[in-house]
């Protein structure tokens, strides 16, 4: 028998007109078409996901995206341009206008740096200070947005693995992100730009990439608790696993930028030894000695040999000149601390209080 539509036989042909029979009939009973779609109304967040939206709302404003730029020469001129060298992330400190980020994001800014807002709008900043060996640096602008609220500062002595956390920052220069997760580990250790080691060292699983650096780790109340610094990645993309500088080492290095352009480090009272073949000691040589260490009976170089070796400070080791110096930046003058010194393969253990820098 021949059918109605070509390629159809008189059995589907059937069961095709009982179908959008069907359907019609359907339309007419509900009064509804296929293109007469309504959006149904979302209903109230629930408690985690409010919290989480007021968390943004209050946090975001305080923080800013860092566009770096840099000074080149032509290559058949001696004409020298500006040309974007990067970006990163910063939060406002206080409201003088001081902006904090990482050293890395602002490292190569000799054509300049500035801030975009959360509004869009923008300025220039210029470096206050910085420290490499913790990867921290102040920045400082003229005005900050009116009405601004800074981010509540808290503590990371008291972080817990587990625990809730959330970042704000600009991955990929994409304005105004935020991503969360949880506190993978704690006192882990990642080397700064100049070789040392940061210490204390929060590790999270929160998608962190290039651009972030330099951004507000915060807690679930919204409170600062650290700076987003660095991830581990072989594609250079968020693989999970990045890193921030604890905020009890930002409240320590932060008032000494701003104050002076630099840490302030207490200093133990003696000369290093910092020449070239310095790396072959296992410990950092004293070259000479004066006040407490020398009532101590610690000794320097006499007639080129090397007696006294400090290989430890509160139980850290010194295996160079950079690594003394960067822990000595989470002291103060007048704290006392405990240095293991080494001398003809004995070791002793001295208490001494730390002096303030000469000025």
């Amino acid at each position: 028998m021949t059918s109605l539509v070509p390629g159809l036989s008189l059995r589907g042909f059937v069961l095709l007109a009982l179908s959008v029979a069907g359907l019609l009939s359907l339309t007419l009973e509900t009064g509804a078409t296929l293109t007469d779609r309504q959006p149904v109304p979302r209903g109230r967040l629930s408690g985690e996901e409010a919290q989480l939206v007021r968390l943004f709302e209050k946090s975001a404003p305080s923080v800013v995206n860092v566009r770096t730029s840099k000074k080149v020469q032509g290559l058949f001129s001696r004409d020298v341009f500006q040309v974007p060298s990067g970006t990163g992330t910063g939060f406002i400190w206080d409201l003088d206008g001081h902006i904090v980020t990482n050293y890395h994001v602002v490292a190569n800014a000799s054509g300049g740096i500035s801030i975009v807002f959360s509004d869009g709008t923008s300025t220039k900043a210029t470096v206050v200070g910085y420290s490499r060996a913790k990867d921290l640096a102040v920045l400082r602008i003229e005005d900050i947005p009116e009405g601004t609220d800074l981010i509540p500062l808290g503590t990371s002595d008291d972080l817990k693995v587990g625990q809730s956390i959330h970042a704000i920052g600009n991955p990929f220069g994409l304005d105004q992100s935020l991503s969360r997760g949880v506190i993978s580990a704690l006192g882990r250790e990642i080397q700064s730009l100049q070789g040392t080691t940061i210490h204390d060292v929060i590790q999270t699983d929160a998608a962190v990439n290039p651009g972030n650096s330099g951004g507000p780790l915060l807690d679930s109340s919204g409170r600062l608790i650290g700076v987003n610094t660095a991830i581990y990645s072989p594609t250079g993309a968020s693989a999970g696993i990045s890193f921030s500088i604890p905020v009890d080492t930002v409240l320590r290095i932060v008032p000494d930028l701003i104050e002076h352009g630099e840490v302030r480090r207490p200093v133990l009272g003696f000369v290093p030894y910092n020449g070239s073949n310095a790396s072959r000691f296992k410990g950092v040589v004293v070259v000479s000695v004066d006040g407490p260490l020398q009532d101590l009976g610690v000794q320097g170089v006499e007639e080129g040999e090397v007696r006294d070796m400090i290989v430890a400070i509160d139980g850290r080791e010194t295996p160079s000149l950079g690594q003394l110096l960067s822990i000595l930046e989470d002291y103060r003058p007048g704290m006392e601390v405990e240095v293991v010194f080494e001398c003809d393969s004995t070791r002793r253990s001295l208490r001494t209080v730390l002096q303030a820098p000469p000025s």
